[in-house]
């Protein structure tokens, strides 16, 4: 609905007595002139001369009049729920009636909040609701209101209790789970809609259900929405689209996401945006600078969400200078500040190039103080490179920070032990189990026939585990005529080198690839999603695997993307 400002009209709301009595005989034919002059109304400024009608005539404090006037300015496509609020708002004991044309004009509106507490006006007023008083969508504003107030519970709870449930309803429900992140839900509340066979998917629910399949992975799941869209629209406004481009970037189909964008009528800065750090995140640093030029050449000025996008591609393709080129050009040129993510990119460049020197200085000149993620680039930098003594002084500083990632302590312990200062190395594991830390639980996630299937380490829970277990040996004996070493130096736990081998095993990257290999044609590219970073171990595993099976296989990890082939990686082994 179309909100418009009120205008000042204080002479339309006087007082009854300051207008003569109109005969009892006259009231009914004014009445029907009024009603009928109403349903003319295509327009606010038409209901305004209405309006003004009835105050002149004496008819605004007939229930039946305002009644209607409140309804054509509350529910018509046309109306304004401002102005109908100040007409609600001059009526002196608002019925049922009156309440539910609220009610159901702000639900209208997506003001879920106003007619929540419109609601609870009309109990405190004495007023009982009916049976229009908790309309369909009334109960979706309280779907979405629950959703936003993170109380999932009830979300839930209402809609369960909808005798009649609608598009609009199921589309509430998986809104308010994407709002929370809970992407597997949301798959499974879209996949129970369309069981049931009777419902035609709006353009918001599959746009929620697109974002999902972004998060997880689900690259031919997302195909399949945007065929439907296609089938069922006649046209993509640039929101969905973006969209589109995003889950097929996120889900490592570069091709697809290049071409909807190419193809896009209308392009604006978020667009840019999404394609630029798709391309970074997938190491493409050449071709993201090349598409921010031309967004810049199309006059659309860059924010710093865009700049982040470019700084990323510098960082992942190793391109030092251009990246403090455009450090610079973002701080002098587009005026634009920088956040402690912006310096985070630059100090990775750095730390990449073993530039240490530099990046010390640029941490001191920051605005902000650095933080643990900063420190730990840093970290990550100085074990590729074998630079002990920056390890140690950034290991001091995320100990002062009050750092407990047990991730931090491996990498030292490996460089201790590289360095063969094994007292130090076995102090420094010792130091894990002293304070109870433990690696966060990785789980790998892949894509097979339309459906996500969830692994964890040492995982037995699917039913054809055996079968999965089976494929495992079976990769391994090839993997040794291939010359593959296991490497347990990033196995964290307190136990002998035949468990950690056990332990490396069954990784849940190792188990998802296996289902892959099991269950896909040959010639299948195989799509994971983790949730944490890889170990070298499993990175050295994928790119021989790659050979052995012919397979391109693309995994999606925290921050950027690695495409196996033919036994190298797209990252040159620095992640």
């Amino acid at each position: 609905m179309i909100r418009l400002p009120i205008l000042h009209q204080s002479q339309i709301f006087l007082l009854q007595e300051d207008y003569p009595q109109i005969l009892d005989t006259s009231v009914k034919c004014r009445e029907k002139e009024c009603i009928s002059l109403l349903k003319k109304c295509k327009a606010m400024v038409g209901l305004k001369q209405v309006h003004g009608q009835m105050l002149k005539l004496g008819l605004f404090y007939d229930s039946f009049c305002v009644s209607n006037l409140l309804a054509n300015c509350a529910l018509s496509d046309w109306g304004n729920m401002d102005y109908a609020s100040l007409i609600f708002s001059q009526i002196d004991d608002p019925g049922t009636f009156e309440f539910n044309t609220m009610i159901r004009g702000h639900t209208k509106d997506k003001d879920f909040e106003k007619a929540l507490n419109l609601f609870v006006e009309m109990l405190e007023r004495e007023n009982s609701p009916d049976n229009f008083t908790y309309p369909t969508v009334f109960k979706n504003s309280l779907i979405n209101m629950y959703g936003k107030r993170r109380e999932i519970g009830d979300c839930c709870a209402v809609f369960e209790r909808m005798e009649q449930k609608s598009v609009a309803s199921w589309s509430a429900l998986v809104a308010a789970h994407a709002n929370l992140g809970m992407w597997w839900d949301c798959l499974e509340i879209f996949g129970a809609m369309m069981g049931e066979g009777s419902w035609r998917a709006e353009e918001s629910i599959l746009v929620s259900v697109i974002c999902a399949c972004t998060h997880l992975g689900a690259l031919d799941l997302g195909k399949s929405l945007h065929g439907y869209l296609m089938r069922n629209l006649s046209g993509l406004n640039v929101i969905v689209e973006t969209c589109l481009i995003d889950m097929y970037m996120k889900c490592g189909s570069i091709e697809r996401g290049l071409s909807l964008f190419n193809k896009m009528k209308s392009k604006n800065q978020l667009s840019y945006s999404v394609m630029i750090s798709g391309l970074a995140i997938h190491g493409n640093g050449h071709e993201a600078l090349g598409l921010f030029s031309e967004m810049l050449k199309q006059g659309i000025e860059p924010d710093d969400v865009v700049y982040l996008g470019v700084l990323s591609a510098c960082r992942h393709a190793g391109l030092v200078e251009k990246g403090l080129e455009l450090f610079k050009r973002m701080r002098l040129e587009h005026l634009i500040q920088p956040t402690i993510q912006h310096y985070g990119c630059i100090l990775d460049l750095l730390g990449r190039a073993a530039m240490f020197d530099k990046a010390i200085s640029l941490i001191e000149e920051m605005p902000m103080a650095p933080n643990d993620v900063v420190w730990r680039s840093l970290l990550s930098a100085a074990r590729v490179h074998s630079n002990l003594e920056v390890g140690e002084e950034v290991c001091r500083k995320l100990m002062q920070l009050g750092s407990d990632n047990a991730g931090d302590y491996i990498i030292m312990s490996n460089m201790y032990a590289q360095a063969e200062k094994w007292t130090d190395a076995a102090n420094t594991r010792a130091k894990v189990a002293d304070r109870g830390l433990d690696q966060t639980a990785g789980l790998s996630l892949v894509e097979v026939k339309r459906k996500v299937h969830k692994f964890v380490s040492q995982d037995k829970s699917s039913c054809n585990w055996e079968e999965i277990y089976e494929m495992i040996h079976q990769m391994e004996w090839q993997l040794k005529f291939e010359g593959y070493k296991p490497d347990t130096s990033e196995v964290l736990h307190n136990i002998d080198e035949e468990e950690k081998l056990e332990r490396l095993r069954y990784h849940s990257q190792k188990l998802a690839i296996a289902y892959a290999l099991l269950h896909t044609p040959e010639t299948t590219t195989i799509r994971i999603v983790r949730n944490v970073r890889m170990c070298r171990d499993t990175h050295t595993y994928t790119k021989f695997i790659s050979v052995i099976y012919n397979r391109l296989i693309v995994v999606r990890e925290r921050n950027r993307f690695h495409h196996f082939k033919d036994g190298t990686c797209s990252c040159r082994d620095y992640w």
